[in-house]
This record gives structure tokens, C-alpha cells and sequence, in this order.
């Protein structure tokens, strides 16, 4: 693994948060009041039509802001089309998904206030109401960001936290955009609701690191699930629940099944597997989360509001799309 210099790191780290905290102050909850004043209902029931209509979208909308944030920060630039930009990247091409319903949600928006509403926002917004309807908590979002005018592949291929990657590789990637161990644990909870697709995670269950068994962190009657479900010359396209046995209700059953080897992920199950996971506390988390739901649930939106914050563009900055996915012209 390439190594880290501690330095540099702590010090990107704290530029970063220091224009985090910038934006936050250029942020605000009642932005549209007087400009879009029926914004948060219109986006509340487009994205309840679409939980109506697929389950697992909640957690596709979860899971767009996180991956847009991750990237140049919270500008939606996940959302513009083409082929070098973030959704041809690895983390999410055949695998982010949603942006349907983003456009269906901007078109109404701007059916109501045209040229107003950015889709940074739609989206900050619309994984908010994913996670209130799938049972978990609100929050008050913080508003005002705009759209950036590039999407960075480069940027998403390196950034993003991976499912192959190491716990401290995965901590280093939160802490550069000045994201703690609590964030990191939180954040990973969001795998309570939701899908992964075989290719994310059959390395775990015929030769994992070739040792010519399944990883033995893996609990054994899961992994003769998933090899079944995943046979060696499949696709890698079929879909297993990230949350075992509470695959759509946003709770802390994720961290409870981390506890007893059922982690889908291999880098949920290094959380508390992982030789690393006792020095940098990750355990620690895990087992107060699993017990602890109201401190899981509390922890976890103080965890995404700060994530919102991740170097928004504000005042004259970037733009207010018209399309969410492409500039304007």
C-alpha cells in the first residue's frame, strides 16, 4: 500500500475544513425561503413516489450525494453526463443509479421556480427524505450550494473509498476531506439499506487473498448464500442485501450483523475485523453503534451535515444548472 504522509495529510485536511467552514457559514437552512418557498415538498414527494415505486432507490439517492461530495466536492458533479466524467469512473459506472429521478425532481422544481433551485442541493435534499422514509432520522439541510461546471473521472477513481480497499486507505480518504473515524463508522451505516452487486464483493468467497477459501471473517451459512448466488462464472451482476435480513428499514442492524461476520461489503467487515480496526477505534464504534440506536441514528446526521459541507461552491461560484446533467450553455 502506498504510504501516507502524515503531514501533508493533516495539513489538506485542515484547509479543507477551514473552507468547509466558510461555506457552512454562506449556507443556510431557509435559502429559498422567499424564492422557492414549497422546494422541500416538492422534492419530499418526488422522492416518495420513487421509494413507492422501487424500494432500493432511497439508498440509490443516499449514495449519489455521498458520491458527489466525495468528488470536488457537494457541486453535483456526479450528475453531468459523458464519458470522462464521475459516472464512467469505476465506483460508479453500472452501479451509481437514481439519476432519473434526480431530473424528475428538477423538472418539478423548476415547474415552480425556474433557474432557482441547484441540483447540489436536489440532491443534498432528496438523500435526506431517502433516509427519513426509509425510517431513519431527519435533519435540517443546510442550502445554498450551486453547480459545478466539471465532472472529475480522475478525482472519483482515486477518491472514492472502495469496497477492495484497506480500513487506514479508507480512513486516509475521509480525513482528506476532513472526515473523522465517527464519520467514516456513521457514514458506513448507510449500508443498512440497499444493494450490492456480486463483483463488489465475490473476491470474499472462493479464494479470498489466494488462500483458496472464502475470507474467514465471512460468516460461513452467508457464504455458502452468496457463493450460490454468486457462482464463479457469473456476471457479477446479481444483487445481494448490504444489510442481511433488513435490506429497506434504515436502523442499526448493520452494525449488529458486522458483530456476527455477516458484513456484504469486505470493507464493512474490516470495521471491526481488521487488525486496524482496535488502534483507530472502528470496533469501538461498531459494538456502541449496535447496541445503540439513537446514538448510531444521531451520530449519523451530524456525519451528513457535515459531509454537505464538503467545499460547497457558493454566491457567484459554479452555476444553476437548467439540466442536471450538462452545463449551461
Amino acid at each position: 500500500m502506498e504510504r501516507s504522509f502524515p503531514g501533508r495529510c493533516c495539513l489538506v485536511a485542515m484547509i479543507i475544513f477551514a473552507m468547509s467552514l466558510v461555506a457552512k457559514s454562506q449556507l443556510s437552512t431557509d435559502f429559498y425561503q422567499t424564492t422557492c418557498p414549497d422546494l422541500l415538498k416538492i422534492v419530499r414527494k418526488e422522492v416518495q413516489n420513487a421509494i413507492k415505486s422501487e424500494m432500493r432507490m432511497a439508498a440509490s439517492l443516499l449514495r449519489l450525494h455521498f458520491h458527489d461530495c466525495f468528488v470536488n466536492g457537494c457541486d453535483a458533479s456526479i450528475l453531468l453526463d459523458g464519458t470522462d466524467g464521475e459516472k464512467s469512473a469505476f465506483p460508479n459506472v453500472n452501479s451509481a443509479r437514481g439519476f432519473e429521478v434526480i431530473d424528475t425532481i428538477k423538472s418539478s422544481v423548476e415547474s415552480a421556480c425556474s433557474g432557482v433551485v441547484s441540483c447540489a442541493d436536489i440532491l443534498a435534499i432528496a438523500a435526506r427524505d431517502s433516509v427519513l422514509l426509509s425510517g431513519g432520522n431527519s435533519w435540517q439541510v443546510l442550502l445554498g450550494r450551486r453547480d459545478g461546471l466539471v465532472s472529475n473521472q480522475t478525482g472519483a477513481n482515486n477518491g472514492l473509498p472502495s469496497p477492495f480497499d484497506t480500513l487506514p486507505t479508507i480512513i486516509s480518504k475521509f480525513a482528506i476531506l476532513g472526515l473523522n473515524v465517527t464519520d467514516v463508522v456513521s457514514l458506513s451505516g448507510a449500508h443498512t439499506i440497499g444493494l450490492a452487486r456480486c463483483a463488489t464483493f465475490s473476491n470474499r468467497l472462493f479464494n479470498f487473498n489466494e488462500t483458496g477459501s472464502p475470507d474467514s471473517t465471512l460468516d460461513s451459512s452467508m457464504a455458502t448464500d452468496l457463493q450460490n448466488l454468486c457462482p464463479v462464472t457469473s456476471d457479477g451482476n446479481n444483487t445481494a442485501a448490504l444489510d442481511r435480513n433488513s435490506r429497506d428499514l434504515f436502523d442499526n442492524h448493520y452494525f449488529q450483523n458486522l458483530l456476527n461476520g455477516k458484513g456484504l461489503l469486505g470493507s464493512d467487515q474490516l470495521l471491526i475485523s481488521s487488525d486496524a480496526a482496535d488502534t483507530t477505534s472502528t470496533k469501538t464504534l461498531v459494538q456502541s453503534y449496535s447496541s445503540n440506536s439513537n446514538l448510531f441514528l444521531t451520530d449519523f446526521t451530524n456525519s451528513m451535515i457535515k459531509m454537505g459541507n464538503i467545499s460547497p461552491l457558493t454566491g457567484s461560484a459554479g452555476e444553476i444548472r437548467k439540466n442536471c446533467r450538462v452545463v449551461n450553455s
